[in-house]
């Protein structure tokens, strides 16, 4: 009984954390979709921060990969798919690790752009 029990379980979870991945996966991609097509349009109208923007994006839409994946772990059984699943994890975790760096440099450079408008401004 107890045995049979605990297979249900599992086979819940299963099926919640499948259907979990997807939600992930999905909103992952529609977030990096939406990035890319507001950070062409802003590069089009040549935004100064359209460089920050994008990255950010990019930024919210991989740790919402990074989700699932770290979800998968849960469902995987064999040391093949586990190890494969942790090169993902840690490909994109360095990737959201060089883009976080890229958006503290951008914003670093667009802080320093401004205070020399600024100071230019006051001088001139």
């Amino acid at each position: 009984m107890w045995d049979s029990m605990i297979e249900m379980m599992e086979l819940v979870m299963q099926h919640i954390v499948e259907i979990a991945i997807l939600c992930f996966e999905f909103i992952g991609v529609i977030v990096i979709i939406i990035s890319g097509a507001k950070g062409f349009w802003n590069y089009v109208r040549r935004e100064p921060e359209m460089k920050i923007t994008l990255a950010q994006g990019l930024a919210v839409g991989l740790e919402f990969k990074l989700c699932s994946e770290i979800l998968k772990t849960v469902i995987v059984r064999e040391w093949k798919e586990i190890l494969t699943v942790a090169g993902i994890i840690g490909l994109r975790a360095a990737l959201t690790f060089l883009i976080h760096w890229e958006i503290k440099e951008g914003v670093r450079e667009e802080h320093g752009k401004k205070k020399e408008n600024s100071s230019g401004k006051e001088c001139g």
